[in-house]
């Protein structure tokens, strides 16, 4: 598999999960031009234009956050609880990340006018606290066990410190705990990030 990709962006949760699943991949990043390192148009890859972008073996191509990491812990069997209500738990996790904190992370990484950051700021800080009160006491966020909610939950917090939002402490320790983690250490190696 290919897992397209920049450095420290979302495809960070996308990387971490390849390597706690123990699935073979290959990165593959991305330049300004929209061109691949082994010189493809990534355009006609996945027109959306954007990461992460999955390529299997086969051509086939998978695109999306939530689905891709779906994906992955469906062909390792891995990063997935099994208990029903988790699993839909974990599901519902990665969308409400995906629907509510990233796409409210635009305005920082963008140039948007005060009003709009302090709009994001807001809907951020109220689903951090959504988050936290979710987690609670646990290890991690749906159960005690590294689920593909927690590689993308990873991204999101360590992204955080550009929106100003802080973070409520069991989150922060989580942040820390997995920065601690082989599968992010190898992952930030891998894509050059200090």
């Amino acid at each position: 598999m290919n897992l397209f990709y920049y450095p420290a962006a979302c495809s960070l949760a996308d990387h971490i999960a390849l390597i706690e699943a123990g699935l073979p991949y290959k990165l593959l990043s991305i330049d300004h031009e929209r061109k691949t390192e082994d010189g493809r148009n990534f355009l006609s890859i996945n027109p959306k234009g954007y990461i992460p972008t999955l390529e299997m073996n086969d051509g086939t191509i998978l695109t999306e956050n939530q689905i891709i990491l779906a994906y992955i812990s469906e062909q390792s069997g891995k990063l997935m609880p099994v208990d029903g209500i988790l699993r839909w738990r974990t599901l519902e996790a990665l969308a409400f990340m995906s629907s509510e904190i990233h796409g409210s992370y635009t305005p920082f990484f963008k140039d948007f006018p005060e009003p709009e950051k302090v709009r994001a700021r807001e809907k951020i800080s109220k689903a951090f606290a959504i988050l936290a009160d979710q987690m609670g006491d646990k290890a991690f966020l749906v159960s005690n066990e590294m689920t593909v909610a927690d590689c993308y939950l990873f991204w999101i917090l360590m992204v955080a410190p550009k929106s100003g939002v802080d973070l409520p402490d069991n989150l922060r320790n989580c942040l820390e705990r997995m920065k601690a983690r082989p599968s992010v250490i190898q992952a930030f190696a891998e894509e050059g990030i200090s």
